[in-house]
């Protein structure tokens, strides 16, 4: 314990300041769409003049490159701004106004289920408006099936579903085929209204070999259960964060929902920007082109990151190894998380804080932290790699006392 101790206070001593809360791009990596900020953009598109009004649902040019990256019909994409997380939000506020046969807001304690660990900012936007999270724990394959059912069978007034399906925000579970399928077999039989929010975020970002999926769009049409499905992507992290694109995939009432919500809110998309991302992308082999220089980047990074937990026990606790994504989730096996949170931050270390892959930010058991590699030079994330690990150890001795 003593050569564990004097380690962290070596540490302390080194004045550090690295700032790893949150899953955003390194420069070197905005630097591979650089091109987009000198592009130049004919204004007119046919005879549609992209300076003025009008194409509420994106430009054909975009709305066609959602539709190929969805893998959805081009009459069931919206070509937004942003990200995919305003996407989301804007369809849980028209659900919340506006569904039919009832609006949320008008019944008695509306749930969604969450898988966890989950996405703190989904968690954030459903307190906004009130509606209770029913939590379900994440297998290797997508959420867990038997807790699902069980939560449909023991749960009223459950409206829908809102989950990451590849590479989920923390921990990087990719869904496989048979679960979305059970998912979606299990929403349709509860309710017909059953709404799938899928907020594909992380859809191009493998940076590993990564086990097949299926497109969701192709399986809930096979499932009959693409009327009940909105699916969201972006490329905030693909250009530039809040610089980039928004596709959605929805169709029947709830594509209808969502323009009635968006022709309100939004007077009309970035044509231009949309115009510009289409010359930068011509095609969906061009993003993927573009995202192997990504996962050159980002890779390492993970790498330095596996190395360093390598050297915790299982009897300690035990870290994710996504393919692809932003993040890695380490669980320990006594409540010790917040302790390493704080330890971590007196060495100069920001994480994410203890709790925040869980609903109100509340963690049962004080035991899951998320780390984001990316955003720190190499350097960086070895000294902040260093101390989370030390943290962990000194934690975890500290709780044997």
């Amino acid at each position: 314990m003593s050569n564990i101790l004097t380690h962290f206070e070596e540490i302390k001593a080194k004045g550090l300041s690295i700032d790893i809360t949150r899953g955003k791009p390194h420069a070197s990596q905005l630097d591979l769409s650089n091109e987009l900020l000198s592009m130049e953009v004919e204004p007119y598109e046919g005879s549609i003049d992209l300076r003025n009004y009008g194409e509420p649902l994106g430009i054909e040019g975009a709305r066609k490159l959602g539709s190929e990256l969805l893998s959805a019909p081009y009459e069931n994409i919206i070509t937004g701004e942003q990200s995919s997380l305003l996407l989301t939000y804007q369809t849980i506020l028209a659900n919340y106004l506006f569904a039919e046969p009832i609006a949320w807001k008008d019944m008695e304690s509306p749930k969604v289920i969450c898988p966890v660990p989950g996405f703190d900012r989904h968690f954030r936007m459903l307190e906004d408006f009130g509606i209770e999270m029913l939590t379900v724990p994440l297998t290797n394959d997508g959420p867990d099936i038997e807790s699902f059912k069980l939560l449909m069978k023991t749960n009223e007034n459950i409206v829908g579903m809102l989950c990451v399906p590849r590479h989920s925000n923390p921990s990087g579970e990719v869904y496989s085929d048979s679960n979305l399928r059970d998912i979606f077999n299990i929403g349709i039989s509860y309710s017909k209204d059953f709404l799938f929010i899928f907020d594909n975020a992380y859809l191009v970002h493998d940076f590993m070999p990564t086990k097949s999926q299926k497109p969701i769009w192709e399986i809930a049409t096979e499932e009959s259960a693409s009327a009940q499905v909105v699916e969201v992507t972006s490329f905030s992290k693909v250009t530039f964060g809040g610089g980039g694109l928004s596709f959605m995939a929805a169709s029947g009432k709830n594509l209808s929902l969502i323009k009635k919500m968006r022709e309100s809110m939004v007077i009309c998309p970035d044509k231009i920007n949309q115009k510009r991302h289409i010359q930068f992308f011509k095609n969906v082999d061009d993003i993927k082109k573009h995202m192997i220089r990504h996962a050159e980047l980002v890779k390492p990074k993970f790498e330095i990151a596996y190395q360093a937990l390598e050297v915790i026990g299982s009897d300690i606790g035990s870290y994710s190894k996504p393919t692809g994504g932003y993040f890695i989730t380490f669980t320990s096996q006594k409540p010790i998380a917040s302790r390493i949170v704080e330890l971590c931050k007196e060495a100069g270390v920001l994480i994410t804080p203890a709790g925040a892959t869980f609903p109100h930010g509340i963690d049962p058991k004080d035991n899951t932290l998320r780390l984001a590699p990316t955003f720190v030079d190499l350097d960086e994330l070895k000294d902040a790699m260093d101390v989370f690990v030390t943290a962990i150890q000194v934690a975890d001795l500290e709780a044997q006392n």
